[in-house]
């Protein structure tokens, strides 16, 4: 019965395929633990120096002649720095990315500026190099445990390119971790800082004055004001000279952070990809294994009608 043996053939092949999407499953998840685990013991300190890089320009007189904080006179290109895997099996992970970067590189070409492509992980390099893209910087090898050092190599390489000129802008894309089947795309602006997320987001300034505000009720004190919580600063050396030290680390922070954000989104997406992939070989197994169970009832009972006929025909 050959076609019954090309069902076998195909249940047991499928049968191989659920075995290496599992192992991949389980292998992601593990990996998925530890990336956020890396991103919880890396949040606080980054939101930190957020605050400390936002209170540094407030409290400064007049900001320090620094690169990162002067915007160039005509935006002419800009810089898209794509965080994307090493890998694919991840579903849409990496074209997301894809998609919105080349979203935004239209919308500059409408307004008449051009895009200057940067890329980390393998699969979005060739993915626009194969869309006919040149890419300027590509950085691979590291994004399934991207390290510090990763970040600083990227941060201080769009560094230059802005300070020398080369990009009047950077932006930064990476896919935001919220659950393992759940990740979004972060469209985020790295320089100029003036346009930077820590302008004028103050959410958490606010809820600090309000508990500061809070305090000073419960003492009977409401004479300080809103700007109370400022006045506690002290800084040494002066605010510009910190906020020198500070930009370039908060560049490169942001890139790493958006870096441990990728590696957890992707691990979740291909946990979630190859749960699917075996669910569906499952269904798949089934299918076929009711396909070949009804063409060997059908043969059986072919077998035995002609055992049947045959009898007829020798008694008759």
């Amino acid at each position: 019965m050959p076609a019954g043996n090309d069902i076998k053939d195909r249940i047991a092949s499928v049968k191989n395929v659920k075995q290496i999407t599992r192992a991949m499953e389980m292998v992601a998840a593990a990996r998925l633990r530890k990336a956020e685990q890396r991103i919880e013991a890396l949040r606080p300190y980054a939101e930190a120096l957020r605050k400390m890089t936002q209170r540094a320009v407030e409290a400064a007189e007049r900001l320090p002649d620094l690169p990162l904080l002067e915007e160039h006179d005509s935006i002419d290109r800009v810089g898209l720095l794509l965080v994307t895997g090493d890998r694919g099996l991840a579903g849409s992970f990496n074209s997301q990315i894809i998609r919105a970067a080349e979203r935004r590189a239209k919308e500059l070409q409408r307004e008449g500026q051009q895009a200057a492509w940067y890329v980390i992980g393998a699969k979005g390099a060739s993915s626009l190099t194969f869309r006919g893209y040149d890419v300027e910087g590509t950085y691979t090898g590291f994004t399934d445990r991207p390290a510090y050092a990763n970040a600083r190599e990227v941060g201080q390489e769009m560094i230059s390119a802005y300070t020398d000129g080369d990009i009047d802008r950077a932006e930064l894309f990476y896919n935001g971790y919220i659950s393992p089947m759940s990740q979004d795309v972060r469209h985020e602006t790295l320089m100029p800082l003036q346009e930077a997320d820590f302008y004028g987001s103050g959410d958490d300034d606010a809820e600090e004055s309000s508990e500061d505000e809070g305090r000073d009720s419960d003492s009977g004190d409401d004479s300080d004001g809103p700007d109370h919580s400022r006045a506690l600063w002290i800084y040494e050396p002066e605010p510009g000279e910190i906020l020198r030290q500070l930009a370039p680390d908060y560049v490169e922070i942001s890139i790493y952070r958006a870096m441990l954000e990728s590696t957890a989104s992707e691990h979740g997406a291909r946990m979630t990809a190859m749960r699917s992939a075996s669910d569906n070989a499952t269904e798949m197994i089934d299918d076929l294994t009711m396909q070949a169970n009804r063409e060997r009832q059908a043969q059986i009972t072919q077998e035995i009608m002609e055992v049947v006929s045959g009898a007829e025909a020798t008694t008759g």
